[in-house]
């Protein structure tokens, strides 16, 4: 039995663009309030007033830097400003590169860490105590499949991703007791831009279930938060190959490098 988000609040970072975007979509389908959070101030008042208008529910839209030391507090004074109670956290906010780290900016290198590491770990920790003291809540944290590949132009990424995934499960199991579950999403195969697959391509994917659509992720992993599950990751190809992208020998790693990530940066 899927549990009833209607007139409940979720706060969701990332909300304006890409699967943050689809997550407020599919919870608003299911009458629940958003605090959608994003850096893109003009795409985020256009997109909270388009789903309000669709929906029905209440939007609204935060305006934030997470990157910034202060957003977490930023966050929940916002929340207490509106005299909003949140029942969810989506963590999605994230950014991704094809760049060794050598040849990235280290202010880039410190965005990851400000953003996959800081604002996921602070953020979750602000909301699991007051979800604590409710004696309910859900949250759901974005990794990635990459977070069992060290891959080499993505090192970043994929080893912040692992951070995510990590701390996530360990973080569920100190929360269950509490009646607060929290769900790490390990996305791998979304039909999205990133690769530059052409259009054709990518709906022969989804059609082979080769690829999962941003929406249809999101549902999922909806789903998933509600039924207080530790952790999800999309299609039964990506579970079964986990074992083997996490074992590829260097020369295979090297090749993938050169003829996909060395492409992608000449792009």
């Amino acid at each position: 039995m899927k549990e009833d988000v209607k007139g409940k609040t979720a706060v969701v970072t990332g909300a304006s663009s890409g699967i943050g975007l689809c997550f407020c979509r599919e919870l608003a389908k299911r009458g629940c309030n958003l605090v959608m959070v994003s850096n893109q101030e003009r795409e985020l008042v256009e997109c909270a007033s388009e789903i309000a208008c669709t929906h029905g529910v209440r939007t609204y839209p935060l305006y934030e830097d997470l990157t910034s030391p202060a957003a977490a507090e930023a966050i929940l004074g916002y929340l207490d400003s509106h005299a909003l109670r949140a029942d969810y956290l989506i963590n999605n906010a994230g950014i991704f590169s094809f760049r060794p780290v050598i040849e990235t900016d280290p202010r880039k290198l410190d965005c990851f860490i400000r953003l996959h590491v800081d604002a996921v770990t602070n953020l979750s920790r602000a909301f699991a105590l007051r979800f604590k003291e409710s004696g309910k809540g859900r949250i759901l944290n974005m990794s990635s499949m990459s977070c069992w590949m060290p891959m080499p132009g993505i090192a970043m990424y994929s080893a912040t991703k692992a951070y995510i995934r990590v701390f996530s499960r360990a973080l569920h199991y100190e929360m269950r007791d509490y009646g607060v579950s929290v769900t790490v999403a390990c996305p791998g195969g979304i039909a999205t831009d990133l690769f530059g697959l052409s259009e054709p391509l990518k709906k022969f994917a989804v059609a082979i279930r080769v690829l999962d659509t941003p929406d249809g992720f999101a549902r999922k992993a909806v789903n998933k938060m509600l039924k207080g599950k530790k952790q999800y990751i999309n299609g039964l190809l990506n579970r079964i190959s986990i074992v083997f992208v996490a074992s590829l020998p260097t020369p295979v790693r090297m090749l993938v490098k050169r003829k996909m990530l060395d492409k992608g940066i000449a792009r």
